[in-house]
């Protein structure tokens, strides 16, 4: 072999010797880099809106006010709803005044009129049978005519007649309304009651109050402006409530445990070494599902939602800040 082949030789395993060094290299390093999971912080987000329409009267907070529970936030002037609060309270008086006076029962002089006209019918029915009596003696004794005696006798008919409505009369109004017209009334009463308590309740809502502790963000309309019942107003950002959420692939799920523990950084405060506590793990749809596309030796992986807390509170989270945590392979 002559020397410049021996040199092309000597050059050839040269470079195949350090192809083989850096691929090597490559490889080690390439096991040693840790795998980036990159999650998000999120918090539990409350829409602020009310039961009864009206137009905003004044916001008494402003976007990125921090506020606490039961602080008022917005004004909400509604003529139609205190229109219709005066409209049962005054259904509430009728009702009232309508069981007040059945309860009451009936009036003395109703009493004593009937008990006149009862005594009256019972003076004529003791006339009427006295009359009655006689003329069926005389009628016996052929004195009178039988259509005489027919005619006391349908006066005496009469007068039984009288004398029993009478008496009827009478006993209603001692006795006064039945107790079912009384229970009526007071139902009456029990419904209007509730209308004012529901128009009541409706009423609380032109002062819209914190539910939660935390930071004002998005307030939609502006100051004049109407709303609907239900309308989203604001929205009110829970920071105690600030959580990591990762999107973990199921192999890698053995590094994540329920109520394990790992540290992650969040660039946007600087934070490097915030320890995080897992409370919640759910398995996503198919549709984040990493297909295998070898048909042997492998297998589609799901992936899992992961949520965890910090375990020291840190209320300069917010979310939509990145997590970011090292994971070895």
């Amino acid at each position: 072999m002559d020397k410049s082949k021996k040199t092309l030789m000597i050059a050839f395993l040269g470079i195949l010797l350090l192809l083989l060094i850096i691929t090597t290299a490559g490889v080690i390093m390439t096991k040693n880099t840790p795998m980036v999971l990159q999650g998000e912080i999120e918090a539990t987000e409350i829409r602020i809106s009310g039961k009864l329409p009206g137009r905003i009267d004044r916001f008494l907070v402003e976007e990125g006010m921090n506020v606490e529970k039961g602080a008022p936030l917005v004004l909400i002037n509604s003529p139609e709803g205190i229109a219709k609060y005066e409209q049962v309270i005054a259904l509430e008086d009728v009702a009232r005044s309508q069981n007040k006076k059945i309860d009451a029962g009936t009036r003395k002089q109703l009493i004593d009129a009937a008990l006149q006209i009862w005594n009256k019918t019972k003076a004529d029915l003791e006339l009427a049978t006295i009359t009655y009596n006689r003329i069926e003696h005389l009628y016996q004794d052929s004195v009178v005519t039988s259509q005489r005696r027919d005619e006391v006798y349908a006066i005496y008919k009469n007068a039984v007649a009288d004398e029993k409505a009478a008496y009827a009369q009478y006993n209603l109004a001692v006795t006064g309304a039945q107790e079912e017209d009384k229970q009526s009334a007071a139902y009456l009463v029990d419904a209007a009651k509730g209308g004012v308590g529901e128009v009541s309740a409706l009423l609380k809502d032109t002062l819209l109050t914190a539910p939660e502790g935390g930071q004002i963000c998005n307030i939609y309309p502006k100051r004049g402006e109407l709303v609907g019942a239900g309308m989203p107003i604001m929205n009110l950002i829970v920071l105690s409530d600030a959580h990591a959420v990762l999107n973990v692939r199921e192999d890698l799920m053995p590094h994540f445990k329920m109520h394990g523990r790992f540290h992650a950084s969040v660039p946007a405060i600087d934070k490097k070494d915030i320890e995080f506590e897992i409370y919640y793990i759910s398995p996503l749809g198919s549709f984040a599902t990493w297909r295998s596309t070898k048909q042997t030796g492998s297998y589609d992986l799901r992936t899992f939602e992961i949520h965890a807390r910090p375990v020291e509170n840190h209320y300069d989270l917010r979310p939509g800040m990145s997590v970011l945590l090292d994971l070895k392979k």
